[in-house]
């Protein structure tokens, strides 16, 4: 296979809310909340933020920074004006996608939250918090993706600190227009809501089971780090921060008492699975007469790749252990517009690591798109002729795109950047992380 043979699909991207959603909003949600709906503002200084029940939030594009130097990766955008316009301008997107041979896209939220604890952490009420999830929701399915049909994978904010019942209900309410991906966090209970050990999120999981609708869990979680940890520490401890996730989401009882539901661990890697098996299934054996924990007639390893997907930016070391993962088990991702993304040469980095591990075609296509769409419920030759999904019939729209780097304006260089630089969730950092970075 060529390089501009490829079928590409993102199981990872990013969008950067724009400031028109702010429109879609007061159109959208009860007339008592048409006042209360989030919005931007630019302040005396220069810098955009989303004012949401009269808190300020600045981080609104977290580590949105391609297309600009590489030198100036850990400088965080604080406007509209310092980032790619595609970054928040679907129709830029799109073409930038085009560039990048890209055909569809699952994209995450930024400011919200990954499953929209925004608004829980400026303790907001439950009902004002419903509303606003369902209004992006809407947003996302119909202004968003909908814009562009057959160029992107919804995927729902799950809004769980709201409690699980409204989750599932979300799921529900979102399967009935084709959504087929939520976005959970995975750590809940630093919100205030319950952790995944015990029953309460039962709503949900079933719920997942009854739509085809995947779990999605992108990485968010930071381990404690030294106190004079450089950033490439952290950036460096993405992939096995998720492997801790995957510990948590395995022993907990989900997998086990929910076998027809389907999970996915968003930018965390792949590499660090073979071994993460092989020790699950020592521990299961070695220690299950005390434990009590069954499997039934499985090993977790086999639990796991039944029921999770993973994914990858750049892995040979996944690639060439990919029977020990599960060859299903595992898809491609470009994380744009955030620093570890390959974008422009997205093709070019997959297909130099496809080379690398000694992949055939069919093991491309697997890894590329065929595994995507079947885990999130995504035809992509639906709206357009396979032909014309290749990177080469794609790039061949977007000659006129410039992709050469440029500065988007004079972004300011602060410690929060720094730590944001992290794939871009420095929420996720302990209060005492946040203050040290």
């Amino acid at each position: 296979m060529r390089i501009e043979d490829q079928i590409l699909i993102s199981v990872d991207d990013h969008v950067v809310e724009p400031p028109t959603m702010s429109n879609f909003y007061r159109d959208h949600v009860p007339a008592a909340y048409k006042s209360r709906v989030p919005k931007v503002v630019r302040r005396a200084d220069g810098t955009d933020a989303w004012l949401v029940e009269g808190v300020e939030i600045s981080t609104f594009g977290l580590n949105a920074v391609q297309g600009r130097p590489a030198a100036d990766w850990g400088r965080d955008p604080h406007n509209f004006d310092e980032v790619r316009p595609s970054c928040y301008d679907v129709h830029e997107r799109v073409r930038d996608m085009d560039a990048n041979g890209v055909l569809a896209s699952l994209n995450f939220s930024s400011w919200p939250g990954l499953g929209g604890q925004f608004f829980a952490q400026q303790g907001c009420d439950a009902d004002f918090v419903k509303v606003m999830i369902r209004a992006y929701n809407d947003w996302h399915v119909h202004e968003w993706c909908g814009s562009y049909p057959g160029r992107f994978i919804p995927l729902a904010l799950s809004g769980f600190t709201a409690g699980a019942d409204f989750v599932a209900e979300e799921i529900h309410r979102m399967a009935e227009v084709g959504v087929r991906a939520v976005s959970m966090h995975p750590e809940p209970h630093r919100f205030g809501a319950p952790d995944y050990h015990g029953d309460e999120w039962d709503p949900v999981w079933r719920a997942c089971e009854d739509t085809g609708t995947v779990a999605v869990f992108h990485f968010g979680a930071f381990p404690k780090f030294m106190p004079r940890s450089p950033f490439s520490v952290i950036s460096h401890s993405m992939g096995f921060s998720t492997a801790l996730f995957a510990v948590e989401l395995l022993w907990s009882p989900v997998l086990r008492k929910f076998p027809k539901a389907r999970f996915a661990l968003a930018e965390g890697g792949a590499g660090w699975v073979p071994y993460f098996l092989e020790k699950a299934d020592f521990v299961y054996e070695h220690h299950k007469a005390w434990t009590h924990e069954d499997f039934g007639d499985i090993k977790p390893s086999d639990a796991f790749r039944r029921s999770v997907l993973t994914c990858f930016i750049d892995d040979v070391v996944g690639l060439r252990n990919r029977e020990a993962i599960g060859p299903s088990t595992i898809a491609w991702e470009c994380d744009f517009p955030h620093s570890d993304s390959t974008w422009p040469l997205g093709p070019e980095s997959a297909m130099a690591g496809f080379e690398a591990a000694g992949l055939n075609d069919d093991e491309i296509d697997m890894f590329t798109w065929r595994n995507a769409s079947q885990w999130y419920g995504f035809d992509p030759f639906e709206h357009r002729d396979r032909a014309d999904c290749t990177v080469g019939a794609l790039r061949a729209n977007a000659l006129d795109v410039d992709t050469t780097p440029h500065d988007y304006g004079e972004a300011r260089v602060t410690d929060r950047a720094v730590a944001a630089g992290a794939g871009g969730f420095l929420e996720s950092i302990t209060e005492a992380d946040e203050a040290r970075v």
